[in-house]
């Protein structure tokens, strides 16, 4: 490693120490590049270059850039990580890697239309069966299916690597739903961002240019030429890997992301269920894998896939890139026979070289694999989930070896053996010093028109482990933005290539339904984020009081206490807490329990608890936030965990943890009032904020104000609620008046003015319900606007007076705790309905066969 310590020498002295790499001194053009970068980047300093590379850090971190590690407890939504020090090709060495690139593009698309089609590769020979129909990627239900337009394989990917010579070299091939371009484009965004200073004088190349031709390509395929396709992103879901990347180019495209059973085909067509019924959808970019696509046909006990998705694909009413079956050619096993397959389809050498490689179902092949296993690279021919499918058996001990040998010699048609290559290293920045690391950097193709375009870039990932050349973000790894510069050129954007608006030209996209998940999630996300912020409130209030109750309360002290205490319990549904078996202890001594429920994540009521679901339905549908948003959410996850880490239990510090609840929640809340278009998103994210608003003020009024109490007690309790609703000030402007129950129920049930009464929030929430898709044409009122209407009407004919009569049989306001139950049952009935017409779509189940005795 080499310290930034001297500006001047720092170049020269990483490069005095790569002597042994040939592409620092043989090549001069990108010898020349790396002085003229690290011109700019010395220039910063030692201690500005720490400070943005902790700045990029911070804005990926805010961005809700994440990469999940499976079967790793702390891996989930793990940030991404990127170095400051980009992976640099010149203009001449990618001029040669993107011919290289097009030509291995055509070359596999016409492999994979074979494979499925005529099968000429094996009945003549060049290719062996046994690498096809061994390898978990040929699906025979897809012989005979192919794409519209001019290609089958729409996307592709290649991982390459220089070796120390300077050539570039093939490793592996993405054919089946190539990942990384999405965190490709966040890295160029988060270099711009925090080093602009980086590029100057490199001229780099842009990336969006490729996102541009990806969304035409996607077009093209439709099976309907249709302007306006209907395109959706298929994801496995929030617990995917590369889940983050799914949202983003859900967002960047402007696709529908879907999962699996939000769709469903009927009369052999895909039908996306949206809250206006089942649209029809025209293509699939998918992101599961072929098997687990069609339960029906596939994998049977997969639940990502669309049951009948096949049949739909065969009847030619959609459209899937890549189409099922087309990871059957990123089979390793391929790469001995390529170059033949070149000469056979395209009369021509490959540009780019593979990796010599020998399959080991060929008996010559097999013995060389197993008499130089120790020097080679062993890769099986398909990918397993969870499973390492490539071992570098240079690093394995004798009883390792003698094991993958046998592995090898009980299946070897299975099996590639590679030859390990000496990789050339590139500069990195990690933990204040430069070190030379491994770098593997994929680049991403894209059907164009006939033809294929490259993207001028792509996803660099090294590793700090010099020993391993197996690089992988699941091992650790991390990434580096890819500079392809353009020498003289001003720039490689074609704006022929664009369609320049003009006046008539190019039309807005007809407004989409939403999907009735995407829809329940922002219902969700509403109602946790009013149900955190209400708990919050409540709780703080609650602390408050008991914090100076001592002090202000003398004799009622321990009554009030008990009061606020049980209250807390009836409204988070904490039980036992404070209203049950233990109780007396808790009240006398309530700050261990109190603390439990705000960071007891697994105790159901709790504020942690509706964090954490809260977190959870906002990650379902991140494609719908804002970078701002993302910032303001991330920074309030990491203040929580710290609060919760620090084992507070003095009022004080558990106080300001949750003002600082409060006021991130109270961003996130009005971010989205200002930032989210007035569509169907917003109408059900505020409908469940109406509707958990309205259910949480019932709560508080039945747990706080029902039960008669002594005429001090009762004047603190309803302090309580009106604070805790940020609504005393109202209170005081409004009435200038001590607190009297009829007129606190005034203005948290009646007053149509206050923004935090009831009336105001059921009147809302009325209007949203109205604006719903109707399943019926016609002017009757749904079952939900129906409900909705008797609760408003309720509440407009309520009388404060006769509610705030205490009944002397049962000691409590009667007439109050029957008019809020009653409301609460509506408004439960509300959420159930709206959850059963928009969310479920439920089908009926019918029989496929009649038998006629």
């Amino acid at each position: 490693m080499i310290p930034v310590t001297d500006q001047t020498g720092f170049l020269n002295a990483y490069l005095h120490g790569q002597s042994s790499d040939d592409r620092y001194t043989g090549n001069a053009e990108l010898l020349a590049s790396w002085k003229t970068f690290f011109a700019s980047f010395t220039g910063l300093g030692t201690e500005e270059i720490a400070n943005r590379s902790q700045d990029m850090m911070r804005f990926l971190k805010e961005n809700g850039v994440t990469y999940n590690i499976y079967g790793d407890p702390s891996g989930a939504n793990r940030t991404w990580d990127l170095d400051i020090i980009p992976f640099l090709i010149t203009k001449d060495e990618w001029a040669s890697i993107e011919a290289g690139l097009k030509q291995r593009s055509t070359l596999f698309d016409l492999v994979l239309k074979d494979i499925y089609g005529e099968q000429q590769l094996v009945k003549e020979g060049i290719l062996p069966m046994e690498i096809v129909y061994n390898h978990h990627g040929f699906i025979r239900e897809c012989c005979g299916i192919q794409l519209p337009g001019a290609h089958n394989l729409v996307v592709y990917a290649a991982d390459m690597a220089r070796s120390v010579d300077g050539k570039i070299w093939i490793l592996n091939d993405r054919t089946q739903a190539p990942s990384g371009s999405g965190y490709a484009l966040e890295n160029r965004l988060a270099m711009a961002r925090i080093v602009p200073e980086l590029f100057s004088g490199l001229k780099v190349k842009r990336l969006s240019p490729y996102y541009n031709t990806l969304r035409n390509a996607l077009t093209r395929i439709a099976p309907q030429q249709n302007r306006q396709p209907r395109i959706v992103i298929l994801t496995p879901g929030p617990s995917n890997e590369t889940y983050f990347e799914h949202s983003f180019l859900s967002s960047h495209l402007g696709f529908t992301l879907v999962q699996g059973d939000d769709l469903m085909v009927k009369d052999n067509c895909v039908w996306l269920k949206t809250l206006g019924g089942l649209e029809k959808v025209d293509v699939i970019l998918r992101r599961v894998d072929d098997m687990y696509c069609d339960p029906l046909e596939l994998k049977e006990d997969s639940q990502l896939g669309v049951p009948g998705l096949l049949q739909a694909v065969r009847a030619g009413n959609v459209s899937i890139a890549n189409p099922l079956g087309s990871s059957v050619v990123e089979n390793p096993g391929l790469m001995p026979f390529l170059p033949a397959i070149a000469k056979h389809f395209l009369g021509e050498d490959l540009k780019l070289p593979n990796i010599a490689s020998w399959w080991c179902g060929q008996p010559t092949e097999l013995q060389y694999v197993l008499d130089n296993l120790s020097t080679l690279v062993i890769k099986r021919i398909f990918r397993e989930s969870f499973k390492r499918t490539s071992v570098d058996a240079t690093l394995l001990s004798a009883s390792e070896l003698k094991e993958l040998k046998q592995s090898i010699q009980a299946k070897p048609h299975l099996y590639v053996g590679q030859e390990k290559v000496n990789f050339s290293s590139s500069p990195s920045f990690a933990e204040g010093n430069i070190a030379p690391c491994h770098a593997l950097f994929r680049s991403f193709v894209v059907s164009d028109n006939g033809g294929y375009t490259v993207m001028n870039g792509g996803l660099t990932r090294t590793s700090l482990d010099e020993n391993n050349i197996i690089i992988s973000n699941q091992l650790g790894g991390f990434s580096k933005d890819t500079w392809i510069l353009s020498g003289g050129e001003t720039s490689s954007f074609n704006a022929k290539k664009e369609q320049e608006y003009t006046p008539g030209n190019r039309q807005p996209y007809k407004q989409e339904d939403l999907p009735s998940r995407t829809a329940e999630n922002l219902f969700w996300v509403g109602r946790y984020a009013e149900r955190v912020l209400g708990n919050a409130r409540f709780q703080r209030t609650i602390m408050q009081f008991v914090g100076e109750a001592n002090k202000a309360f003398m004799e009622n002290d321990l009554t009030l206490k008990k009061c606020l205490l049980r209250a807390l319990t009836l409204y988070t549904h904490t039980y036992p807490g404070f209203a049950g078996e233990g109780s007396e202890a808790k009240i006398k001594e309530p700050w261990k329990e109190l603390a439990d429920l705000l960071f007891n994540n697994n105790r159901v009521g709790s504020l942690g608890y509706n964090i954490v679901s809260f977190t959870r339905a906002v990650h379902a549908v991140r494609d719908h936030w804002s970078t701002d948003t993302w910032r303001v959410l991330r920074e309030m996850e990491e203040a929580w965990q710290t609060a919760a880490a620090a084992k507070h239990t003095g009022h004080y510090k558990l106080l300001g943890a949750v003002d600082n609840l409060i006021t991130s929640m109270m961003a996130f809340i009005s971010l989205n009032r200002e930032s989210i278009s007035r569509d169907q998103g917003w109408t059900l994210l505020d409908t469940g904020r109406k509707t958990e608003q309205s259910v949480l003020l019932i709560a508080m009024l039945r747990s706080a104000l029902v039960a008669k109490q002594d005429e001090q007690v009762e004047h603190i309790l309803q302090e309580a609620v009106l604070n805790s609703n940020e609504s005393l000030v109202n209170y005081r402007f409004k009435y200038r008046a001590h607190l009297q129950l009829p007129l606190v129920l005034d203005l948290m049930l009646l007053d149509p003015n206050n923004p935090r009464s009831l009336v105001y929030q059921v009147e809302r929430l009325k209007a949203y319900l109205s604006g719903l898709p109707k399943k019926n044409a016609g002017h009757e009122l749904t079952e939900h606007e129906r409900l909705a209407l008797e609760a408003f009407s309720m509440i407009k004919l309520a009388d404060k007076d006769q509610l705030s009569v205490a009944d002397k049989n049962s000691n409590s306001y009667k007439k109050l705790d029957e008019f809020l139950t009653k409301m609460n049952m509506l408004l439960y009935n509300i959420s159930n309905v709206v959850s059963k017409t928009y969310f479920r779509h439920a089908e009926t189940q019918q029989q496929l066969f009649r038998s006629k005795l």
